[in-house]
């Protein structure tokens, strides 16, 4: 989804340079239009060659259907869809969310091996997993990475979340509105063991990483979405996603993971975009967001 907001996003930029080449375009048309036009008025069939006279009135009669063509694609253009146009700013609030997430557990744990998933738009953490293999528990030396999740998680949350701790955060620039809908704690495993196991030792994961988020920064349930339920949620998938091969051990020490996935409110009308954004600002410290 992500890759193909990216490329709405690239596809107005380059509609944005084409609307001003046929500005040009169109004004150069309308005056060959009016030179054809003058000069066919000048001369009649008996004063020029037919052929020339006949040449001089189709390039004219060429000019016009061209200059209806290129205004008929202004409108369009022109014509921008709200819907569309949040649904790119939302998928671009959320990239950024990812990166700042990232970045700073970097500057937190310079040795953290932590990337943004690009099939399901996660924050995922590779390398030495963060469970041993059939235990549930996250392992004592990893634990600190995920209560660091979760304070960063909670200073990034009131900007886009509804409940009493919206006004716990700093200032911040979500001036489009975009709210949101879940951050899903996605528990995965190895493949060893059957696959009704592993999804029960998965969402086991999911369960225990929530736990010691929620015991860290107890306030993170508080954040809600547009529906007013918290957006904290958990998930198990077994092995079913693996991030690597499972044929080695480090392969499957870093498919015993958890990925930190956050999906954004989608509106189903561009009506409902007028509604977030009021629903944003007049939660506590709505009136902090810029």
């Amino acid at each position: 989804m992500r890759g193909g907001y990216r490329r709405r996003l690239e596809e107005e930029e380059e509609e944005s340079a084409f609307v001003s080449m046929t500005d040009m375009t169109v004004s150069f048309l309308f005056i060959v239009m009016i030179l054809l036009a003058f000069f066919a008025s000048q001369y009649s069939g008996d004063a020029v060659p037919k052929p020339i006279h006949d040449v001089v009135i189709s390039e004219r009669d060429d000019a016009i259907a061209e200059i209806r063509r290129l205004n008929d694609l202004l409108k369009k253009l022109s014509k921008v869809d709200p819907l569309e146009s949040y649904l790119v700013m939302s998928a671009s609030q959320r990239l950024q969310i990812l990166e700042n997430l990232r970045n700073q557990l970097r500057v937190d744990f310079p040795d953290l091996q932590v990337v943004i998933s690009q099939e399901t738009d996660a924050l995922r953490f590779q390398g030495d997993g963060l469970f041993r293999s059939g235990a549930s528990d996250l392992r004592s030396e990893r634990r600190p990475i995920v209560e660091t999740i979760a304070t960063r998680l909670h200073q990034i949350l009131p900007c886009y979340t509804l409940g009493q701790a919206a006004g716990s955060g700093a200032p911040c620039n979500n001036s489009g509105g975009a709210i949101i809908e879940a951050v899903q704690i996605e528990g995965h495993t190895d493949a060893v063991g059957g696959d009704v196991s592993n999804l029960m030792l998965s969402t086991a994961r999911a369960n225990s990483t929530f736990i010691v988020m929620t015991t860290k920064e107890p306030r993170l349930v508080e954040h809600l979405n547009f529906r007013e339920q918290p957006v904290l949620s958990v998930a198990g998938y077994g092995k079913m996603r693996p991030a690597a091969d499972n044929e080695t051990a480090e392969g499957k020490a870093t498919n015993r993971r958890i990925d930190l996935r956050i999906i954004m409110y989608t509106p189903s009308r561009s009506e409902e975009i007028a509604k977030i954004r009021e629903a944003l600002n007049d939660s506590v410290g709505g009136g902090e967001r810029k």
